[in-house]
């Protein structure tokens, strides 16, 4: 593909000017497939002065939605896509920035650091199966690196419980290019979900996303929104960022609907109730004082 290059990042090689260490991997290389043109617009970012999240997130909008962008490669690797986003990779994206900025890291080589450490299993990149395909498992591996936080409060407005049954990817390979050609991943795979199965964790229920005082004081501009759902085998739906409007709560996302980053016109309470399956929403909260 010739608008992409791939990078070969050694620890040693500090003489290339992209040059990183992979996290807790010394020892092993880090390959990041990335357009030149992405890298120079992550660095622009970063030297931009911007903190805030939500400010991150407006400056993709209207970048179009393309789904399985990370499945360029036979061989698991870091990509780096800032033109063609769905709802994971901008908030993916979004989230390496905020952090990044908040720890006043502005070059490429700490921002692809910090996407490393997020969509990895500990930060490490160790074939497909390390990557973390079910958000629940990304909150809570991230949350263990102190990098996010869930809100999770006994009480109003999160007065439903999520227990997790998850076998997805498992019993629909076939929809996976990477388990179509690698059937060896799919037990490894079936392990992460059996290891998940069983969790709980508190949500809002959609009846409780409305434009009212106890969801203001709890959800704040910026958060992660994780919209679960009851679809046989899955945690969650879609992803975004909370964005408060006069008339109550939007998402700021990756839509398919829309086919492109939007902030959604209607409020999450609209939303939630067009989509039948949907069935509240979680909160996830960066760490941005970290470190």
């Amino acid at each position: 593909m010739k608008q992409f290059f791939t990078l070969l990042i050694i620890m040693a090689a500090t003489w290339w000017p992209l040059s990183m260490q992979a996290q807790k991997a010394p020892d092993k290389r880090v390959n990041i497939t990335c357009a030149p043109a992405d890298s120079a617009e992550i660095v622009q970012l970063l030297s931009s002065g911007c903190t805030s999240t939500i400010a991150f997130a407006q400056h993709f909008i209207d970048r179009p939605y393309v789904a399985h962008t990370l499945e360029v490669n036979d061989e698991e690797q870091l990509v780096v896509n800032t033109r063609q986003l769905d709802c994971t990779t901008l908030v993916e994206t979004v989230v390496a920035l905020t952090l990044c900025s908040a720890q006043g890291k502005t070059n490429f080589a700490d921002y692809t650091d910090m996407l490393t450490r997020l969509r990895y299993r500990q930060g490490i990149i160790d074939r497909y199966p390390s990557r973390l395909h079910y958000f629940s498992d990304w909150i809570d591996d991230n949350t263990q690196l102190k990098l996010v936080r869930e809100i999770q409060l006994n009480g109003a407005p999160f007065t439903a419980t999520q227990r997790l049954n998850i076998n997805y990817m498992s019993r629909h390979a076939d929809a996976y290019t990477a388990l179509k050609a690698h059937p060896e991943f799919i037990e490894t795979i079936a392990q992460q979900e059996r290891a998940l199965t069983g969790r709980r964790y508190r949500y809002i229920p959609k009846p409780k996303v409305g434009n009212m005082p106890s969801l203001r004081s709890v959800v704040k501009d910026g958060d992660i929104i994780a919209i679960t759902c009851k679809k046989s085998g899955l945690d969650i739906a879609h992803l975004g960022f909370a964005v408060w409007k006069e008339d109550g709560l939007h998402l700021l996302n990756a839509s398919q609907i829309h086919q492109k980053v939007v902030l959604d016109p209607m409020t999450l309470r609209q939303y939630l109730y067009n989509h039948p399956s949907h069935t509240g929403i979680r909160i996830i909260r960066l760490n941005t004082k970290q470190n």
